[in-house]
């Protein structure tokens, strides 16, 4: 029977399953196999069928209906909402001997004797492995409940995520409804979790027509992958032909359906599920790096991004007997390529200034494509590193100029930095740059902050524009305020701030005026992408925030030094802000001053004695002195009134009174720690809110004035120099013996 033959005239419900039954089969065809089954113009016209028969009769609707995939109706807002299983992140190694070591780790977990791994003389328990290549698109969890798709989530933190349903209903080469009649059945529940992507080729479609249109360039086809299902209207990712490819499990309600992640994949596919062709399995070491080899040319051919490749366990009972950490799996690990390098040419430089006020140089470059992703600007850094970059030539350095070629990387395949001078082919034309004498976007005065160069030549680290009130810092400070280790404003992000600030009728210059706006609901309704319900859940939003603490609110203003750590630190020494003001420099860096000579501490204090129940800040005499400069302007006096008279709490939720039991004989009150490598008991950002209540200080790098580096798992290079520094080293169980319980 031809695809477009009624099977009845009189009954529309048979005619809507027909339909849908052969474009469900037409997208399985075309994406899955490669082999359709009809002409693009028939699809249209049985699509356009059964648009108009729906729409007829809407008591047959169905979300999973043929015609999702070009988009429904627009949404009202996400949904957060927890996953069955976590998502957990994956361990990296970067090189082939770490990832000896992490096989020879499985090994020894699962009793294997490695000399019979390596002779390949494997016992019947030795595990397999599978090579799946790791793409660089965002990660998502499906739900298939007795075949038909439910629920499609992010990963968010991993403990839960935002239903994207709605967006994820257009990928075409996605099957809705699974064919229940296959040989190996469907599950009752069926999680499955893969890559969502956009195709180097169709990114580059989008740009040249965003290009064409006038529009601001999209920087990545993750970054794009990403906007596109947190868009609220599903014909953005329709029109963005999203792509997606299975490479896990979540919940999977029949343990029979497969015993590995192998046949796992392969019932996948089954399905109609899109997965890797380039996925391998192998039980030796050899097998795996000859997969990881091998794809580090394969994978510069493909049409989407890859930053790795995935190892994992193939058998879920052994991946269950080697059990996870806090933060990953132990059975699975990524190996990450070294960063593509290409070369191109520095056409300009722009200036941009951000919340602090620093002048931040910018590349703009001629387009060149590093990682799947055209890239057209780069950090610079600074001027003193415009003044100073290395040439191609071994131990050469010499100062950036327009016209120059340029070798551009990118950090972690995300962030494209320009990392060398091509010297041989400067121009005899090229233009030195010239730092801004004055504020690029005020015109305000610029303050340069020097530093001495190992062979006396000062070197700039930083340039700002010292005019408080520049509208660049004004805008950066507002969207550093409502983020999310700040004030956490949920609903009022950088692309919400701009479509306000864009109005002349609802003032958004100063933090004050975020808790002020409520009074414009209305006006906010109007706005583009607004809407009432958007507006509502924005108004709770900011209602939240004001009950966030004086620690939430120091980190958030964008003061110079004081970061979350610095600003906890202080909320732990001083009860409010008003006590905060109140207080004389010196006192915002008490534990320096005890590390200073009796004579200095005179100067300052008026005695020489040390401070009882001093608390660490974070702060020394530099630093202190620039923070208490700003605590005591005019602007920051008028920010805390107005953020008072707008109900905002400016009292610490931390603060630790002096002489308080148990919290000044902490193990680590007042030391400056370290934390490296993987720990099994808890997870980083925990441990470090841990130890700064205990009056710790969190730092991120080792030097000689680090008292202690905390080392699981893989600790690395830190490890290395702490030892080499003498600095004391605390591994998992010491940590616990010092703190208990972490």
């Amino acid at each position: 029977m031809s695809p477009t033959r009624k099977t009845t005239t009189d009954d529309p419900a048979a005619r809507i399953a027909e339909l849908r039954a052969i474009l469900h089969q037409a997208n399985a065809a075309y994406y899955q196999d490669a082999a359709p089954t009809i002409p693009d113009s028939e699809y249209d016209t049985l699509l356009a069928e059964l648009a108009k028969l729906e729409d007829q009769h809407p008591e047959h609707d169905d979300p999973n209906s043929p015609t999702k995939r070009v988009g429904g109706e627009p949404i009202e807002g996400f949904e957060t909402k927890p996953h069955a299983l976590p998502m957990l992140s994956i361990d990296n190694t970067y090189n082939e001997d770490e990832l000896a070591e992490w096989h020879a780790r499985v090994l020894k977990a699962l009793k294997i004797d490695p000399d019979d791994a390596a002779s390949g003389l494997f016992r019947a328990e030795a595990p397999t492995f599978v090579c799946d290549p790791k793409i660089d698109g965002v990660a998502i969890s499906l739900r298939y409940k007795q075949g038909t798709l439910v629920q499609a989530l992010t990963r968010g933190n991993g403990e839960e995520g935002d239903e994207v349903s709605h967006a994820v209903r257009t990928i075409r080469a996605l099957p809705l409804q699974l064919d229940a009649g296959g040989v190996h059945g469907v599950p009752e529940v069926l999680e499955v979790r893969g890559e969502v992507f956009i195709p180097n080729s169709v990114f580059a479609a989008i740009n040249a027509q965003r290009e064409a249109d006038g529009d601001e360039l999209f920087m990545n086809p993750r970054n794009t992958c990403a906007g596109t299902l947190k868009q609220l209207d599903p014909k953005v990712a329709a029109s963005r032909d999203l792509r997606f490819i299975a490479h896990g499990r979540g919940v999977v309600s029949d343990a029979s359906f497969a015993t590995g992640h192998g046949e796992f994949a392969e019932r996948l596919a089954d399905l109609g599920f899109p997965t890797s062709p380039h996925s391998t399995r192998g039980g030796s070491l050899d097998e795996i790096l000859a997969a990881v080899r091998a794809f580090a040319e394969t994978r510069l051919m493909l049409d989407y991004a890859t930053d790795g490749m995935v190892v994992r366990v193939d058998s879920f009972d052994q991946q269950a007997q080697l059990g996870t950490t806090s933060m990953s799996p132990r059975w699975i690990i990524a190996y990450k390529y070294p960063a593509e390098r290409q070369r191109t040419v520095l056409d300009a430089v722009d200036w941009q200034v951000g919340k602090t006020g620093k002048i931040t140089p910018r590349a703009v470059m001629q387009p060149v494509l590093i990682a799947g992703t055209t890239v057209r600007h780069a950090t610079l850094h600074n001027f003193g590193r415009v003044r100073d970059l290395p040439t191609d030539r071994v131990g050469e350095r010499t100062d950036l100029r327009v016209g120059d070629t340029v070798i551009v990387e990118k950090a972690g395949e995300i962030i494209p930095q320009v990392v060398q001078v091509v010297i041989g082919e400067r121009a005899g034309n090229a233009e030195p740059i010239v730092a801004p004498a004055e504020c690029p976007v005020c015109g305000g005065p610029v303050e340069v902050e020097p530093e001495e160069a190992a062979d006396d030549a000062t070197l700039e680290t930083a340039r700002r524009c010292i005019n408080p009130e520049c509208p660049a810092q004004v805008r950066e400070k507002l969207v550093w305020f409502v983020g999310r280790k700040q004030m956490d404003i949920d609903g009022l992000g950088e692309q919400t701030i701009d479509v306000i600030r864009a109005t002349e009728d609802i003032p958004l210059r100063q933090f004050a005026d975020i808790f002020a706006l409520g009074e414009h609901k209305e006006r906010l309704t109007e706005l583009d992408r607004m809407g009432e319900k958007k507006v509502e859940n924005l108004l709770v939003g900011i209602e939240a925030a004001k009950s966030r603490g004086m620690a939430r609110v120091l980190a958030g203003m964008g003061i110079r030094h004081v970061g979350a750590t610095t600003a906890r630190q202080l909320a732990r020494a001083f009860p409010s802000v008003d006590a905060l003001l109140a207080a004389d420099a010196w006192q915002l860096m008490p534990m320096a001053v005890n590390r200073m000579s009796q004579v200095r501490r005179t100067e300052l204090t008026g005695s020489a004695e040390p401070i009882a129940d001093a608390v660490e800040t974070g702060l020394g005499e530099g630093t202190a002195d620039v923070v208490y400069a700003y605590l005591h302007s005019d602007a920051a006096r008028q920010a805390f009134a107005d953020l008072a008279a707008a109900g905002v709490d400016l009292t610490s939720q931390d603060y630790v009174k002096p002489g308080a039991p148990g919290e000044a004989r902490s193990p680590v009150s007042g030391k400056k720690i370290v934390i490296t490598g993987t720990l099994e008991t808890t997870d980083r950002t925990a441990l470090t809110e841990r130890l700064e209540s205990l009056g710790a200080k969190v730092s991120g790098s080792v030097s000689k004035n680090t008292d202690v580096l905390i080392a699981g798992a893989k600790a690395g290079s830190k490890l290395a120099k702490a030892e080499a520094l003498g600095v004391e080293v605390w591994d998992e169980a010491r940590l616990i013996a010092e703190l208990g319980d972490v």
